[in-house]
């Protein structure tokens, strides 16, 4: 293992090149050569992370770790998964840590990376969501985790650190039937999106099941609507992936007025046959929709996918239980329980009574004895 003045054929410029050998998971020694360094002290640092790299030495970079941590977990994650989770890794964490080595971050370091972040603002002063933040935390525990996993570290310095943010948000915001019926009645001047919104809300799917939905989705004759695939944009490229779990593809069945609707959108489309996306716009166009909607109707702002959480509710209130929400929304029934438990008051009470009632059992039986 060397690092040499570059000749390469003939080149005798100021030039130099890496050439070393490693082990791979074979046990094979295989050899690698790097050139185009322009200082002999930038060839032999390169050398010296490429092989702490190979040997899996928790000398490493911390920047080189996050390389070998993203291409082990790679080949097991959902593209869309990979993309978000790169995007917050090279945004929120590799800039801070990239000057460090892997064992060298300490819990110091982790408590003023978070104090940074929960300082940050945006130009109308606004930090980071809660959400977010735990979001952002989650990636940096998960790089930590493999590392003592995988890697050999002792100990992950984010074992000495509390998490921050909050995994749940403080409100759940949904739409009531009235409040919908407001929004959807200013979207009546354009088409195409009074249709995507009267699917979302009436339906409960996903923005990005909607957005990948084609004309042979519906049986619109015996209403039907099948969901098997996602729209998604990954750096800056349109896919249609598979859903996101096993339980996301369903057929559910769809109200009468909403097939007629939805004959209706079919009829003024032009030259669209059975295959073609049938609401070609993009999550931008629909965020934008939704705030001029919103405020024109005088309803409070919501997220798109919490049209998702207003149908839950819609659900609720007519009496449907959270195993044939789950069915129908492609959730667990436990994550419906969860979520929405402040939704079911009538269950709670009904529960109360029903331990009162044993509780009075319970004492007659001893009164007996």
């Amino acid at each position: 293992m060397a690092v040499y003045r570059d000749k390469w054929n003939g080149y005798t410029g100021n030039s130099w090149r890496v050439a070393c050998y490693y082990t791979n998971w074979k046990g094979e020694r295989v050899k690698h050569e790097k050139r185009g360094f322009s200082t002999k002290k930038e060839a032999l640092a390169y050398e010296r992370e490429f092989l702490a790299k190979m040997r899996k030495d928790v000398k490493m970079g911390f920047s080189s770790f996050i390389d070998c941590y993203l291409n082990d977990v790679r080949p097991q994650l959902k593209e869309t998964t990979m993309a978000h989770k790169e995007n917050i890794i090279n945004t929120h964490i590799r800039p801070y840590f990239e000057q460090k080595s892997l064992s060298g971050i300490t819990a110091i370091d982790i408590l003023q990376w978070q104090n940074e972040l929960l300082s940050s603002r945006d130009e109308d002063g606004k930090g980071y969501a809660p959400t977010f933040l735990r979001t952002i935390q989650n990636q940096l525990n998960a790089i930590f985790n493999h590392a003592v996993k995988y890697y050999d570290l002792p100990k992950s310095p984010c074992d000495a650190t509390k998490k921050m943010g909050t995994s749940k948000n403080a409100e759940m915001l949904f739409w009531t039937k009235q409040e919908y019926q407001k929004f959807s009645n200013e979207m009546k001047e354009k088409p195409i999106s009074y249709y995507a919104f009267q699917v979302l809300y009436w339906t409960g799917i996903r923005v990005g099941e909607l957005l990948a939905l084609t004309k042979e989705d519906f049986d619109l004759e015996n209403r039907k609507l099948r969901i098997n695939k996602n729209y998604q944009v990954i750096k800056g490229v349109e896919k249609i992936l598979t859903p996101k779990s096993m339980k996301s593809i369903r057929v559910i069945d769809i109200p009468k007025s909403l097939c007629d609707e939805m004959e209706e959108y079919f009829d003024s489309l032009y030259k669209v046959d059975d295959k073609s996306r049938i609401f070609v716009v993009t999550k931008s166009y629909l965020h934008h929709e939704m705030n001029r909607g919103a405020k024109a109707a005088g309803v409070k702002r919501i997220r798109i996918h919490d049209l998702r959480h207003s149908n839950c509710a819609l659900l609720i209130d007519l009496g449907y239980s959270p195993v044939q929400i789950a069915e129908r929304l492609g959730h667990e029934s436990s994550t419906i329980t969860e979520r929405y438990a402040h939704l079911y008051p009538s269950v709670q009470q009904e529960m109360a009574e029903k331990l009162d009632q044993a509780f009075k059992e319970t004492g007659e039986e001893i009164d007996e004895d």
